[in-house]
């Protein structure tokens, strides 16, 4: 296969000291996926003696290197760090680097240290949050020692050599948009000046919480799950978040995330771990009597990737690890692909599974989960549905007099409250996975996906770290 445009995942293995391997499988996309051995395995050694990696030296210096954030209109690399933000160029990682070093202050570090937190892998300021904030702006977040803050980076204009500058006045809390701990799993996406974070909400990790802040007017955009409801989220790990719009009408416009939460057996106290994706609008303003300030069109599903058994019973990969969207000429409807990895102590493995956006809103168009009987569990919902139908945009699409979430009729909002979950669940395409690893010692972590073209037709291109 000659390869004739440059792979954009690629982009992300030039930095060698965050990817242990990669694993390469190549398939016609008019093609069905089918298992097989990767075309091209390259370990961490492979990737430094071939010539088509380039290592930062920085690594060297013991930095924990944990975000990433590609400044393509001015070919620049951002990179969280520990206590530090480097600015690198693309073109060549180690010429004229560039950095800022932003370490906790002096008080929330020796109160990490007395909690007993380690006084090196967790007392520090790790930067978790990067993302363009405008034109001229970045906005970063840091763990501050288990103390989150945020702050804004001044870049200047594009078209100038970066100013790259911390903005010490800009300084503010980054509790809810921010991990208190440098390894909990953490998801956001900036879009239209606001900030969307799954995260934690305290220092001990209790409770986890999908948030929405920043904006022209931060006190009437906050908008939060509701902690009081369990079955919202329950120690929800999370993985990715992304906009996406659902319709031409922009008042539609939703975000969607990715998680994995844990779920109990009414009757034995089992816990199980799901995989889920779920969904908020845009305009979602809150309640007006009731989930003030709380999402009132929040939904979620469950996730599935797993493989068809011979006796009808599937073999589960619960656990997501990462995801990536492969857009495609529909802003609408990217390809979603996630990394599983199996819970089990005894079945050992990792999946690949790929999902089409019309079968996620047929799950969320479809039926309500609810949870009734003596053992509590979840079964469709066959009751009434009231109008306008939970999870809906306000929007002239569906009733020009409903203009807010606000507006909504309080039986809307009380059955969004008690009705997050879907009763179906989200199936990847062709019902199994396109990509296995089972019984090897190490597991998938992470995945890129490009669409290149070659002499024989469209090819999409999967990078997978280990």
């Amino acid at each position: 296969m000659k390869q004739t445009a440059r792979a954009r995942g690629w982009m992300v293995l030039h930095i060698c000291h965050i990817w242990i391997s990669l694993l390469l499988l190549a398939a016609p996309s008019t093609q069905t996926w089918k298992q097989s051995l990767p075309r091209l395995k390259l370990s961490h050694k492979d990737l430094l003696t071939s010539n088509s990696c380039i290592s930062f030296l920085g690594s060297a210096e013991g930095f924990d290197f944990q975000t990433l954030l590609i400044e393509e209109e001015r070919g620049k690399l951002l990179l969280g760090a520990k206590d530090h933000i480097f600015l690198l160029n693309l073109d060549d990682l180690n010429k004229n680097i560039r950095k800022i070093h932003w370490p906790g202050s002096k008080e929330t570090v020796d109160m990490c240290r007395l909690t007993g937190k380690h006084p090196f892998r967790d007392c520090a300021n790790f930067i978790r949050v990067l993302h363009i904030y405008n034109n001229t702006h970045v906005y970063a977040c840091g763990t501050g020692a288990f103390h989150p803050m945020c702050a804004y980076i001044r870049m200047g204009p594009q078209a100038e050599e970066p100013v790259f500058q911390l903005e010490v006045n800009s300084l503010e809390s980054g509790r809810l948009k921010c991990p208190f701990d440098p390894l909990q799993p953490f998801a956001s996406v900036l879009t239209g000046e606001h900030l969307y974070a799954g995260t934690v909400s305290d220092f001990h990790g209790r409770d986890t919480v999908f948030t929405r802040s920043l904006g022209p007017s931060t006190h009437q955009n906050y908008i939060r799950t509701d902690l009081s409801e369990h079955y919202w989220l329950n120690e929800a790990k999370f993985i990715a978040a992304a906009p996406i719009a659902d319709t031409f009408n922009p008042d539609d416009d939703k975000i969607y995330f990715f998680f994995r939460e844990a779920t109990e057996d009414s009757h034995t106290s089992d816990r199980t771990i799901v995989s889920r994706v779920a969904r908020v609008c845009k305009n979602d303003a809150g309640g007006q009597r009731s989930l003030i300030n709380k999402w009132t069109t929040f939904l979620k599903a469950r996730l599935v990737c797993s493989i068809p058994g011979q006796d009808g019973v599937d073999t589960y990969f619960d656990e997501l690890q990462d995801v990536f969207l492969l857009q495609t000429r529909d802003p609408r409807n990217p390809i979603v692909y996630g990394v599983f990895t199996t819970t089990s102590s005894i079945f050992k493995g990792s999946a690949v599974c790929s999902y089409s956006m019309a079968d996620i809103r047929a799950v969320f168009n479809g039926p309500y989960a609810h949870k009734e009987g003596p053992d509590h569990r979840w079964v469709e919902y066959n009751g009434k549905t009231p109008y306008p139908r939970p999870g809906t945009c306000p929007s002239k699409t569906y009733d020009p007099l409903i203009k807010s979430t606000k507006d909504f009729p309080d039986e809307v909002v009380s059955f969004a409250r008690y009705h997050p979950l879907m009763y179906k669940a989200v199936h990847p395409l062709s019902n199994k996975p396109i990509f296995t690893r089972i019984n090897v010692d190490y597991r998938l972590s992470q995945v890129v996906v490009d669409q290149v073209t070659a002499e024989d037709g469209q090819y999409q291109v999967m990078f997978i770290g280990t």
